[in-house]
């Protein structure tokens, strides 16, 4: 149907519902004749009166009636779900699905619910703990999270962490039996506890940096996890040297739980950014998810 037709329809719907012709024209700002001339314009069309009209009143015919019946309802509830629509935009609301690695999870968006969550109880966070590297767009995610160096080109993308810093670490009764690695190439002769990949299955590689020089290292060991506490938990056993986010095991260093070695070899990397599609209008919802996680210097 035309927009003029619905126009012409709200024009008799309002002027049913009002019992007149001037109450409806000032309801709807417009004069009184044009308003006439809109449902005249409509009774043609349709080859039927709608409104019996007195010098006191208007009031719907059978035809009228019917439509004030089937068809009212429908512009009723179009109005009230646009009145929600205006609703949650000043009242956010809505679920935001996240894709994030382990550690970002755990030391980035879990601080933020503390700030967003108590004051808007109407957002819902959904946040999948994986360490893939995910296609956010195929898998219907609102967001994800990666390093700076990670990010594809067509993504909008927000800092929201310092640069990061990786850490070596083995307790002291490892070192007792074995002794620190000088080079990263001095690996390859420990026990290290690693981590799988499971975008495609490999083992990682430990990297590293000194002087402008990149090294990567197969290591390998008896230990194999997904899971960073369970990575932190063996180093702190002594059952090997482990790959770890620096502020996870720093706590463990200085309380001279851990021992730190190669540390010159590992300097700052990218730092964490949450990414959504370019092409994403964000809603007030997340929108406020990303003031929440946004770094702050």
């Amino acid at each position: 149907m035309a927009q003029n037709n619905l126009n012409d329809i709200l024009a008799f719907i309002a002027v049913a519902r009002e019992g007149s012709f001037t109450k409806a024209a000032a309801r709807l700002g417009v004069s009184q004749s044009a308003l006439s001339q809109t449902v005249r314009a409509l009774e043609q069309r349709l080859a039927l009166p709608l409104l019996v009209r007195t010098t006191r009143s208007v009031s719907p015919t059978e035809a009228g009636l019917q439509i004030m019946a089937n068809i009212a309802p429908h512009f009723e509830e179009i109005e009230a779900q646009l009145a929600l629509l205006g609703e949650r935009r000043l009242k956010p609301a809505g679920t935001i699905r996240v894709s994030a690695g382990e550690h970002s999870a755990l030391t980035i968006l879990q601080p933020a619910l503390n700030k967003l969550l108590p004051d808007y109880p109407d957002i819902r966070l959904e946040i999948h703990s994986e360490n893939r590297l995910t296609d956010i767009v195929a898998e219907r995610y609102d967001a994800g999270v990666r390093m700076g160096d990670q990010v594809d080109k067509d993504m909008i993308a927000v800092r929201i962490s310092a640069d990061l810093r990786w850490a070596v670490v083995g307790a002291p009764g490892y070192f007792a039996r074995h002794p620190a690695p000088q080079v990263p190439g001095d690996l390859t002769e420990h026990n290290c506890i690693n981590m799988r990949l499971p975008t495609h299955g490999a083992i990682y590689t430990w990297e590293f940096a000194k002087d402008g020089r990149e090294v990567k290292v197969k290591v390998d060991g008896q230990l194999v996890f997904n899971n960073l506490a369970l990575r932190i938990q063996s180093a702190l056993d002594g059952l090997g040297l482990a790959y770890i986010p620096e502020d996870q095991v720093q706590p463990h260093i200085d309380a001279g739980r851990l021992v730190r070695v190669l540390d010159d070899w590992c300097p700052a990397c990218p730092g964490y950014r949450l990414y959504y599609p370019s092409r994403r209008h964000p809603s007030a919802a997340f929108t406020l998810f990303l003031d929440a996680v946004r770094y702050q210097p």
